[in-house]
């Protein structure tokens, strides 16, 4: 793979867009401001590049900027895969084991998704990152947990500059409960003479970088523990809440069933293998995939299928009886619902009062669900859902989704 192909060259101008987007502009300057100050700290007052150690030290903190930059980049510009538009199976029987995405105009192969924000069905989707600005899936994965774990590694390190700095200029020693307990760190000031001296500005910059440091340690850290977990399961976040809502499936309805997750390939290396190869290129083309030998390729497409079904059966209908301007936080809809709104990317839609809504799902002060649209956006394929106040709502008594046509029955018919 050319090193620099995925950053220097875009399919098209949409891919520079990317940078345009408050997701990649907070995760550059965090970087940049991290960087900068670890790296001026170092060669103005803690650490010169007079000694041996300090160049060693410069180095090492330029190869954890190179090296975050690099996945970051590759991430963002080489994209997740996409399954081409109108793609279908080579037995056309199989069509029946797979959901069909309007917008793409084709089926979606196993493991894929539609992604509202990148407007393509993701090979492997495994979620889409603001931080990137786009979605995280089976081209990226690799690049995109890299740069989890380099981050916090890069920024620890920054931490420890950011840390002896400001000790080693302001103070001789450092005491722990009463004067009586001291330990004498003067073996750790490195006597030189800075080209400037560390004032009140460059105190006030170190502790603000040292924050971000330490922040992004803490967070990008536990993405990375979350993004391990399911890499050594061969899953998807997606796929976990599949798995989760297929056993809770079985245990309402009391099927007997035994549902096994076929992409588990029994070895945690076997499944790591499948995502990080020496080539940088994952493991198969995102369409077909290796399974246990219980399962065969649509074993996770036709579980969606029962669960999309299961979904139509349960959703309840409500109708609107209070406007909603689809507000993120809309305060005049309430205190508790202003400060519970959902913490996701998920639209909110609009309402009026009269319309007619099938809730899926839900919080105490949150609802998600499908508008019923009329005849003519229903034939085009419009489908309009995402979350709103309860309290703009009321459950239709006289009607229930079990006996009435559903926005997603009107779409397949």
């Amino acid at each position: 793979m050319n090193f620099l192909s995925p950053v220097v060259t875009f399919q098209n101008l949409h891919e520079v867009r990317r940078l345009c987007h408050w997701g990649p502009m907070v995760a550059l300057s965090v970087i940049a401001i991290c960087s900068c100050m670890a790296v001026l700290d170092s060669i103005i007052w803690y650490w010169p590049l007079d000694t041996t150690s300090g160049s060693i030290n410069f180095i090492m903190l330029i190869n954890w900027t190179v090296l975050i930059l690099y996945n970051y980049f590759n991430a963002m510009f080489l994209g997740p895969g996409y399954i081409p538009l109108g793609w279908k199976p080579d037995n056309l029987q199989d069509t029946a084991y797979l959901q069909f995405c309007r917008l793409c105009e084709g089926y979606k192969a196993p493991r894929s998704h539609h992604c509202r924000k990148c407007n393509r069905c993701v090979m492997k989707m495994d979620h889409h990152c603001p931080w990137i600005n786009n979605c995280c899936g089976h081209q990226n994965h690799a690049y995109f947990t890299s740069f989890l774990l380099l981050a916090p590694l890069g920024c620890l390190h920054a931490a420890f500059i950011f840390i002896m700095t400001m000790y080693t200029e302001l103070y001789d020693r450092v005491s722990f409960g009463w004067s009586s307990v001291k330990i004498d760190m003067s073996a750790m000031r490195r006597v030189h003479h800075p080209i400037m001296p560390f004032g009140m500005a460059a105190f006030a910059a170190t502790l603000f970088a040292l924050g971000l440091a330490l922040g992004t340690t803490i967070a990008v850290g536990m993405l990375f523990v979350i993004q391990m977990k399911v890499i050594l399961r061969n899953k998807t976040s997606i796929e976990v809440w599949i798995e989760e809502k297929a056993r809770d499936r079985i245990q309402y309805y009391q099927t007997g069933e035994e549902f096994i997750f076929p992409y588990n390939l029994g070895s945690r290396w076997e499944n790591f293998k499948q995502v990080f190869t020496w080539s940088g290129s994952p493991e198969g083309d995102g369409i077909e995939w290796p399974v246990q030998e219980k399962c065969h390729q649509y074993t996770l497409t036709m579980e969606q299928l029962k669960q999309k079904a299961d979904k139509r059966v349960r959703s309840v209908q409500y109708r609107v009886v209070e406007d909603y301007n689809g507000a993120c936080c809309p305060l005049a809809k309430g205190f508790n619902t202003f400060l519970r709104t959902p913490c996701t990317e998920e639209p909110r839609i609009t309402l009026a009062t009269g319309d007619t809504i099938y809730a899926t799902r839900g919080t105490k002060w949150w609802m998600y669900g499908d508008k019923v649209l009329n005849d003519d956006q229903a034939k085009e394929g419009t489908r309009v859902r995402g979350w709103f106040p309860r309290r703009c709502v009321e459950k239709c008594h006289y009607d229930t989704a079990d006996n009435s046509t559903t926005p997603e029955d009107k779409k397949d018919n």
